[in-house]
């Protein structure tokens, strides 16, 4: 039976970033993804926040990122806030527009130098734990199984995890929007260069540039609910940003559309025993405010120096519980948010209307709120 100290399922974002930390701390760290070995061209994640910007910098990532991404210094609200991002106390004082393929290519490369044994077409058909480690059953390529020990296991496999119903934790929440349409496209007059997001009755929609000569569009018409399998056309996406921004831009040339919904759910515990949950397997939320990819990610580096220290012998295993207890509320807080905005861009009723306008108000007029929202959106706010 192999055996390693940790092993990490999952090679996205947040499987990467730990699994990368693990090996250049010295731990040897097994990485088990079900997919080929193929960073795709294409993701619904685009943006890096000053938080996770921070921590890529600690891993000297943050500055090679910023060549390849679009800076955005100010945000635009409801078509008629603009909140500029200068105040924030951080090097990194505004949003970095990027796919993240780009984001997983540097943390992939950082990993394979740093030694990361990884086992790709491979996947989980099993986990049991005992007092002394964790083995984990799989399939290879060739079909073949074997079992894999490990010290400890992180499922940072996605809203599916394998991980998560191996261990029997539960996976509660709700469908939110479904129907949502997102398109990376080219504009023959784009907007200004910021993130531009407003609503209209029914209709939703977000655009922000890569800066490659494409934008990210994310539109939803709540009164068009069909499944995410529905052909989807370029004139569909136009259809709605006309409807909720006023025009279409002259969007052209897509590389890339899809159709989903999405969801807001939340582990009741990221921890059983030797296992934890990072990631879309511990939570899953709207993608407004672009936080998925950067609250995993800090999922990922709350945890990796944690596992770190206790493999390693220089701390107590009961330093691993501090990982519940300071990023569980931090996920819990990061689905109010990322739904409560969605909430406010569609407001109709008339008092969800009269509250969005107040708010408005508000986070133009009172700096301490702004400052306090602008904390919470870019992760400076959470410890």
């Amino acid at each position: 039976m192999n055996r390693t100290p940790v092993i990490v399922v999952g090679s996205g974002p947040t499987g990467l970033l730990l699994a990368g930390d693990l090996a250049t701390a010295g731990v040897p760290v097994t990485v088990v993804e079900r997919r080929p070995h193929r960073i795709s061209n294409l993701s619904r994640a685009f943006v890096l926040h000053a938080r996770t910007l921070e921590q890529l910098d600690a891993r000297g990532l943050a500055d090679g990122l910023e060549a390849v991404g679009q800076r955005l210094d100010r945000l635009r609200l409801f078509g008629s806030l603009t909140i500029g991002l200068d105040t924030l106390p951080s090097r990194f004082n505004h949003l970095l527009v990027l796919p993240q393929y780009e984001v997983e290519k540097a943390l992939e490369r950082r990993a394979v130098e740093a030694g990361v044994d990884f086992r790709y077409e491979t996947g989980v058909t099993g986990l049991s734990q005992d007092e002394n480690g964790v083995t984990v059953r799989v399939e290879g390529p060739d079909g073949v199984t074997e079992s894999l020990r490990a010290e400890y296991v992180v499922g940072a496999d996605g809203m599916r995890s394998v991980v998560r119903e191996a261990i029997g934790l539960p996976f509660p929440g709700r469908s939110v929007i479904r129907s949502v349409v997102l398109a990376d496209v080219r504009l023959a007059e784009p907007p200004e260069t910021l993130l531009t997001v407003n609503a209209v009755g029914d209709a939703f929609a977000f655009i922000a540039p890569f800066g490659d000569g494409y934008h990210r569009v994310i539109a939803w018409n709540r009164a068009r609910d069909v499944p995410d399998g529905e052909p989807l056309d370029l004139d569909e996406i136009k259809e709605v940003t006309r409807l909720a921004l006023g025009r279409d831009f002259g969007m052209h040339d897509a590389r890339w559309m899809s159709r989903f919904h999405s969801d807001e759910r939340q582990a009741p515990a990221y921890r059983v025993g030797r296992v934890f949950l990072a990631g879309d397997a511990a939570h899953v939320h709207t993608p407004a405010g672009g936080q998925g990819m950067n609250t995993g990610l800090q999922d990922a580096a709350n945890l990796s120096w944690k596992l770190a220290q206790v493999t390693g012998g220089h701390a107590d295993p009961a330093l691993l519980d501090t990982y519940q207890t300071e990023r569980h509320p931090v996920g819990r807080a990061v689905l109010r948010s990322s739904g409560g905005i969605v909430r406010l861009a569609m407001a109709r009723r008339p008092w969800e209307l009269a509250l969005r306008a107040a708010l408005t108000t508000v986070l133009d007029h009172v700096g301490p709120a702004r400052r306090r929202m602008l904390g919470r959106l870019t992760g400076i706010g959470y410890k």
